[in-house]
């Protein structure tokens, strides 16, 4: 403030779908809002007035979004990124920071089609942040500035965790925050469609597998211990979970998980650009 001017930051969204949604909501819940201005432009105008209620500002376009806003979150699909950034490339200017949430988008593609001096700041969000319990990656290309990525930073943050990650292993990351919500799933699955199986009411098992793996995480971050010592807390000799583990240990269970990682990630090197 200067006098009695208020200095905005103007922070824009292109899409309004699940992930930006959440993120403009996690700001505007929390203390980040102050001396901020939220703007978003989508084809769907049903998205946009439900924004528009809670105070954002609809623009009528992408274009219109880069040249209000610094702060400009690319929260459409992929595949349609190379279009969104050519209708707004004329647009963008030395103050322009890009924050892009879509799986396999470098600084190097948003360079290629706005310009080499485009400043960005890749995020590789997860489903989790609908709740406010996100885990979020993100990387500092140049020629973003420090005071530009924490500003991005603390927004990503304030939907749950936040990381910093260097760009050359955003793909690698997928497996280990974005993609690992829907691996965590089907493991769930597996104990919860047991339980039915064996006559447990569904809801009660859903209730205590899920707090079992609240509770574990807890421990694996605030106990202490390595995972190996966690493992063995469990593990009296002749029990119950000793007789599990053989199973699992049986069926090779962190190999499988890591060749599902590598797939992930290969995955993410075919449709990166």
């Amino acid at each position: 403030m200067k006098g009695n001017v208020v200095f905005m930051t103007k922070v824009g969204f292109i899409g309004a779908g699940n992930m930006g949604t959440a993120i403009m909501k996690g700001i505007l819940e929390s203390s980040l809002t102050e001396n901020i201005e939220l703007y978003v432009a989508d084809l769907d105008s049903a998205k946009t007035s439900s924004l528009q209620q809670l105070g954002i500002k609809i623009c009528k376009d992408a274009g219109e979004i880069v040249s209000v806003c610094k702060y400009v979150f690319l929260a459409v699909k992929p595949q349609v990124m190379e279009d969104v950034l050519k209708s707004v490339a004329e647009f963008v200017d030395s103050k322009t920071v890009f924050v892009s949430i879509a799986a396999g988008i470098s600084s190097s593609f948003i360079k290629n089609i706005t310009g080499e001096n485009t400043k960005s700041v890749i995020v590789m969000p997860n489903t989790p942040l609908l709740l406010n319990e996100g885990a979020s990656a993100l990387a500092k290309p140049e020629p973003v500035s420090d005071e530009e990525f924490d500003f991005v930073f603390k927004k990503n943050k304030k939907c749950g965790k936040a990381e910093i990650v260097p760009e050359n292993k955003m793909k690698e990351i997928i497996a280990v925050n974005g993609s690992s919500p829907a691996f965590i799933y089907l493991y769930a699955k597996g104990f919860i469609d047991y339980a039915v199986g064996e006559g447990i009411n569904q809801d009660t098992a859903v209730r205590l597998f899920c707090q079992s793996l609240i509770g574990s995480a807890k421990m694996i971050t605030d106990s202490g211990y390595s995972l190996d010592e966690l493992i063995k807390m469990v593990s009296s000799p002749g029990g119950t979970t000793l007789a599990g583990l053989d199973e699992l240990y049986k069926g090779n269970l962190t190999e499988v998980v890591s060749k599902a990682s590598q797939a992930c990630t290969k995955r993410a090197y075919e449709l990166s650009k």
